[in-house]
């Protein structure tokens, strides 16, 4: 059961107590990166209103903003609207200090379509109408690397407690799931603390790289706690000289990071629409298949935003390079794992670690409904290799890139607005990338001057 949200007085006299001065106001930006302002935690009691420019979720990682015609000449303001039910204490911080996620609100009230957060309130909103609600379960992979103060150098393993960095492939190893034990033990304590609800924690195939699954749950408070999730161990690894590191391919030679989604749905009585009441698949659960084949090739530049992205799927590498499906196969794209009835559920393997939460979510949803919507049918389900299929997701970034801005599927999906917008600034970011040159450049096309 839900705790009440606590009233204006109430949340007043908690601040004064615990001696908090700031909130701080979070919201994602299209990168999944925290974005916001810093108020008076008085103010914030109050309800007073907070404002910011509209163009922020929209901020390039490069720190640019995109000129498309999509985003007004004015910059105007957005409303920052918290989700009281998202108000935690920051357990990190030296000072006392709260933070709450906020939405983009248009000054008419709307939901601000460039805001991943209201991206995924859209989608949401589709299902309600059909009586319908998404349950969902993230696994988040990343590595756990030494301080890197210079690009140009590669990512390297930390010092673990026996004073040496991990070799080899330890994966599932619980000894060196505890090697960075002071990290682990306040991680765990942070994550707690902003009332994440983390299933199993486990060592994956990489040096220093690890899984945490998350326990399934409503969409939206799952993608909250996703976000918080990347916020937590980046704020917590920087206190103990480290970094978390959540690039989708981050280590030359080394195994890729993903966020497989698992995904159910509900009526209106709790029960899940995929399995009839003798157990057995719905042609529901054929139909949310049968859309995420159809549709997600054109989404691909939510679930690999960056030129990095692309690195991860490699065939043979338990990353995925097509959109089969098949029973707890872990070669294909879209694998069903063998549960019970009230369980069955679809695990998208596409998302990188690098996606953004909202947006990975958002899309893989909004590609499902579709095809329950449009009665698509799905392949016949894979029982060997998919690595035996084609590869038939897009390569490379320019590819997806194209297929997403060129999408007809795309703009109904996930809202027109948003996807001009999101394909600018990725065009924007590509633009970036370009003008620098590689070592790979360097080290081989020198010589052959």
């Amino acid at each position: 059961m839900t705790a009440a949200l606590p009233a204006a007085t109430e949340l007043a006299q908690r601040f004064l107590a615990e001696g908090v001065r700031d909130v701080e106001c979070l919201f994602p930006d299209v990168s999944g990166y925290p974005r916001g302002k810093l108020m008076p935690a008085a103010r914030f009691a109050a309800g007073d209103e907070l404002r910011i420019a509209q163009a922020i979720p929209m901020q390039c990682v490069t720190g640019e903003y995109s000129y498309d015609p999509i985003f007004p000449d004015a910059d105007p303001d957005v409303r920052l609207r918290p989700d009281l039910a998202t108000l935690r204490r920051v357990p990190w911080s030296t000072v006392p200090r709260y933070l709450a996620l906020h939405d983009c609100v248009e000054l008419n009230g709307a939901l601000c379509a460039f805001a991943p957060r209201s991206v995924l309130q859209l989608v949401l909103a589709r299902y309600a109408e059909r009586g319908l609600r998404p349950v969902v379960a993230p696994e988040i992979e990343f590595y756990v690397t030494a301080v890197n103060t210079d690009p140009h150098q590669p990512l390297a393993p930390p010092t673990g407690r026996g004073g040496r960095a991990e070799v080899g492939q330890s994966a599932f190893s619980l000894n060196m799931l505890g090697e960075l034990a002071p990290f682990w033990d306040e991680f765990h304590a942070a994550v707690d603390a902003l009332g994440i609800a983390a299933d199993t924690w486990i060592h994956e195939v990489g040096s220093s790289q690890y899984e945490i699954n998350l326990m399934h749950g409503d969409a939206l408070a799952v993608a909250d706690q996703a976000f918080l999730f990347k916020l937590a161990a980046k704020e917590v690894a920087l206190r103990h000289g480290l970094n978390a590191v959540f690039m989708a391919k981050p280590i030359e030679g080394q195994p890729g990071s993903s966020m497989h989604l698992h995904q159910s749905l509900v009526d209106a009585q709790g029960d899940n629409v995929f399995s009839t009441s003798d157990g057995s698949a719905t042609a529901t659960f054929g139909h949310f298949i049968g859309g995420l084949q159809a549709h997600l090739p054109d989404l691909m530049l939510v679930f690999a935003p960056f030129i990095n992205s692309y690195r991860r799927y490699v065939a043979g590498s338990q990353a995925p390079i097509n959109l089969h499906w098949g029973l707890d196969n872990r070669t294909t794209g879209l694998r069903v794992p063998i549960s019970g009835a009230a369980a069955r559920r679809v695990e998208n393997r596409i998302a990188g670690a690098d996606a953004n939460p909202y947006l990975a979510i958002a899309a893989s949803l909004a590609a499902g409904l579709a095809g329950i919507d449009d009665a698509l049918a799905p392949t016949v389900a894979v029982d060997g290799s998919a690595y035996d299929h084609a590869h038939d997701l897009p390569r490379s970034f320019d590819s997806a890139h194209e297929r997403f801005v060129r999408s007809a599927a795309a703009p109904r999906l996930l809202g027109a607005p948003f996807v001009q917008a999101y394909g600018a600034v990725k065009a924007l970011e590509h633009d970036s990338f370009m003008r620098e040159i590689s070592a790979w450049e360097r080290r081989l096309l020198v010589p052959m001057a």
